[in-house]
């Protein structure tokens, strides 16, 4: 899962996918294209949307996107199209470039991209966790 900063959007898809998944045959994990917040927990409020639907992403920590995750990770999804853009610019072939997808390519919502909340209020971060659980339901009906 990945965003520009690993902050709000694709931390919160990391943390409603693994709730979905079977932990033992699936592993999901995020980053960000920028590396502005390494190191950083979610923001908080991705904390607080996650934590009001049961899901605790108090453990995470932000990590820039690297080249070896086309390695580690089967699918990349990606929140938006200039995320998409970023992450499959540094593929080295067209293997790695096909795992690279808009996540909201996953349903219909009218939008395929994920808006980014950060400088909204808390209403956008509800907003986008809707739109990401139910693209998540999707994938793990695939994986499951």
């Amino acid at each position: 899962m990945v965003c520009l900063g690993n902050i709000c959007r694709s931390p919160l898809a990391e943390g409603i996918l693994q709730s979905k998944v079977d932990a033992d045959s699936v592993f999901v994990d995020s980053a960000g294209t920028a590396g502005y917040h390494v190191g950083n927990p979610p923001d908080k409020r991705s904390i607080a949307v996650a934590r009001k639907y049961g899901l605790n992403i108090t453990h995470q920590k932000c990590r820039k996107f690297s080249e070896q995750d086309f390695t580690e990770f089967d699918l990349i999804y990606v929140m938006d199209r200039s995320n998409f853009s970023d992450v499959a610019s540094l593929a080295k072939n067209q293997e790695e470039a096909g795992k690279v997808k808009l996540l909201l390519s996953e349903v219909e919502l009218g939008i395929k991209e994920v808006p980014d909340p950060y400088y909204g209020g808390d209403d956008g971060f509800e907003n986008v966790y809707q739109m990401i659980d139910r693209a998540c339901e999707a994938i793990a009906k695939k994986l499951n």
